[in-house]
Formats: C-alpha cells, structure tokens, sequence
C-alpha cells in the first residue's frame, strides 16, 4: 500500500552545510583509498580478487556498522564451450549493518567484481589529468562504494541519525547478471522502505530511469559427425544448423517495441575436413515490458522444435531471464523527484532517462522495492580499457547522498510503503 507524499526541502542548517563540506575535506583520502581497490584485480570470475577487494571494504564499513557479516554464495551453473555444465565458484557476499530498529530502513547496494579478467591487460591506475583517473573499475564502480561510504560517515554525525537504518550489500557477481545474489537481494528488498545503488551515473552526470530486462541464454545444437570428402552426406553440420537458428533469432528484433536481440558468442568446429556436430552459441535479449519474456520464449521454443523434428540433429536451450524491466511507477518518481530536488540544492540540476542496460535496480524494483541505481560517481567509457572515473565526483556524489539522507531522517520519505514482511538476510 503506496501513498505519495508532498515533496519539500527545507533549507539546510549550519551543521548540515559543515557535514558536507567536511565530505570534500576527505577527498585525497578517498582517491588514496580508490587507488588502493582498482590495483586489486576483481574480475566476477577472479574469487580471490573479489575476496580481496570485498575485505578491504570491510576494513572501512567496520567503524560505521554495528554488524558485519560475509556470505559464501552457490556455485554458478553455466554451459561451458563443450556443451555441457560447468559450476563456477563466485567470490563472497558482504552485508554492513547499522541501527536494525530505526524506522526507517535503506538498503545501499554495490557490487565487488569488474569486468576485467585477471588477465586483463587494464590493471593499473593512470592519471590522466588533475581530475580524471583512468583504471579498471574506478567508475564501476569501486568509486561508487566510497561514495556511500562518504555519506554514512555523514549521517553518522547528523543528530537525527538514529531516524535511519541501514544495510550495505556488497554484492561479487552484478557483473555476470547477479546469478548467486539474487535472491538475496529480493529477500532484503523485503525489509527495507528504498534502495540506493551506487553505479556509475550517465555519461552527462544523469541518472538511470527505465531500464531494459535482459536475459541470457545458450543453444547446443547437436549434429553428427563425417568426413567431409568421402561421405559428407551422412553428416549433420551443426555450424551450418547454428547459422539457421541465429538469422531465425534475429529476426525477433523489434518485434515487440524495444525487443533487441544479439547473437554475441559461437564456438564450434575442429577442422574443415570434418563435418561438425557441436555447435555452442550464447546470445543476449533485451526487452521493454515484463510479459514480452514470455513471448520471447515461446517464439525461441518454436524455433527449437521446428529443427529439432529433423534426423540427426538435437538443440537444446539454456538460460532464462535474470533481470525483468524497470518501470518508473509513482513511488519511483517521488524517490527521483526527492533526489532532484536534493541536487538542485547543491547546483546541479539533475535528470533521469531510460537506458537499454540493467542492474540489480531491475532486482529490487521486481521485488517490490523503490530504488535510484546511478548515483554513483561520474566518468565514462565503463567497460572498456578507457574507463575514467571524474575524480571529484567522490566528494560531490557523496554530498548528494548525505543530502538526500538527511531530508529523510528529518520529513521521512517521499511516499508511505508499507513494507511486507520477509525472512532476515
């Protein structure tokens, strides 16, 4: 049960103006702290890195939190390249606890790992001017942890601090589709009133709004094997069978609005005198309304059972949708109107746009939980060798979210939840 609440901000007091600045007065402290994480390489698929960098964090939530725990997650199943099953281990999750009873309840989220490899040939930290630093992760979002760690160190000092509850998740695997976390998140979304996830924001410093689902699946396509001189015809070639599949899955793009569909992965294939009868294909949907998963499944399914009624040949799929669309609903707005309204405060105007990307914001708004996933730190070029954090968005990021928690340990929030019951974390 939602009921929107009239928003206002009233103007900030002396205390409130000097916990801010105090926030800009750690800014070369925080850069030392970034630094020290992005030398840590913590790709999702690098446990012991993710490991690393999640007890550094540790090291620095440990003063603010009046509870501290580490979860070991399952093992991920995916399909390796030969068809079959393969279970991979995924670094620990972190959960940083403080003041269970308060009325209010906010759950901050962040996740450990990167997308660089721990063979990556991007390790390092450069400095690429005054103000920006190039380095794995530093927008992606190890700045954005610091930053909530920023604000907490804040709200600490506030004298109605006690207003508020909080629980920081650090999460080892948002970067893979958060396969073992998951469920932790929607079990935590139970216990708490909104959610502030700490990605990077936009390019032009703006938040994420709407946001695309995705889903992520693997085909093995099955054929038989022959020479391919002296008896070809006796052969089912899984290559060619893939090629069918894949123009057929194609052609799914844009019939639903906002449906993408792409083909990113194909292993298959020893030698070019042998007819090949494995063929390993992983691709990536995107969708735009929750109920065009079903459709999109459906269609995919047909595909399937169209080939295989063919002799010789056996598909089988793999996958589902891990993340479902993100719409804006009302008590969304008024938590983004709030966080405008905050911004404006401080002299920046801030928006909100739809985006075709996901994060765990898809996780707790399915799960019922408002929630803002970009107030992260400034940068761009995430994912990529050229990624650069905004060195100052440290401090100014952070001021918003103190802000931002300060209006709400004084008027509340924006909207009145009422918050179901879940299991404890």
């Amino acid at each position: 049960m939602l009921e929107i609440m009239q928003l206002s901000i009233e103007p900030l007091d002396q205390l409130e103006r000097d916990l801010l600045d105090k926030i800009s007065v750690q800014q070369h402290l925080r850069e030392q702290q970034l630094i020290e994480l992005v030398e840590i390489n913590s790709g999702s698929h690098n446990p012991e890195g993710v490991n690393q960098v999640g007890l550094k964090y540790q090291e620095l939530f440990g003063p603010l939190c009046s509870k501290s725990e580490r979860f070991e997650l399952p093992k991920w199943e995916r399909i390796d390249y030969t068809g079959k099953a393969e279970h991979q281990a995924l670094g620990s999750l972190w959960k940083f606890s403080h003041n269970p009873d308060a009325p209010i309840q906010i759950l901050f989220c962040g996740h450990t790992d990167t997308v660089f490899p721990v063979d990556s040939p991007f390790q390092h930290a450069i400095r690429l001017d005054h103000t920006r630093l190039n380095a794995p992760g530093a927008a992606d979002m190890k700045g954005g942890i610091l930053v909530i760690l920023s604000a907490l160190e804040a709200l600490a000092q506030h004298p109605l601090a006690h207003q508020i509850g909080w629980n920081v998740i650090l999460n080892p695997d948002e970067e893979i589709g958060s396969p073992g976390s998951a469920n932790y998140l929607a079990e935590a979304a139970k216990q708490h009133d909104i959610g502030l996830i700490y990605e990077p924001a936009l390019p032009d410093g703006n938040l994420a709004g709407k946001r695309k689902g995705s889903g992520n699946f693997t085909l093995v396509i099955h054929g038989r094997s022959a020479h391919a001189g002296r008896a070809p015809e006796t052969g089912r070639n899984a290559i060619n069978k893939a090629a069918e599949l894949i123009l057929q899955l194609a052609s799914l793009n844009n019939q639903k609005p906002g449906l993408t569909l792409n083909t990113g992965i194909i292993k298959a294939g020893e030698t070019t005198n042998k007819v090949p009868d494995l063929a390993v294909c992983k691709f990536n949907v995107r969708i735009q309304k929750t109920e065009d998963a079903e459709w999109c499944l459906e269609r995919i399914n047909e595909f399937i059972q169209q080939h295989n009624q063919q002799e010789g040949f056996h598909i089988e799929l793999h996958g589902n949708f891990g993340r479902y669309p993100k719409q804006l609903d009302q008590p969304h707005l008024a938590l983004y109107q709030l966080v405008q309204q905050c911004s404006e405060q401080l002299g920046t105007a801030l928006t909100w746009s739809a985006t075709g990307g996901c994060c765990d914001g898809n996780n707790l708004s399915t799960a019922g939980l408002p929630n803002i996933d970009t107030l992260g730190v400034t940068g761009n070029f995430i994912h990529s060798p050229h990624e650069f954090i905004n060195l100052p968005s440290l401090s100014s990021r952070a001021q918003l979210s103190a802000l931002l928690l300060f209006h709400i340990a004084r008027e509340g929030l924006p909207f009145k939840r009422l918050r179901p019951q879940g299991r404890p974390l």
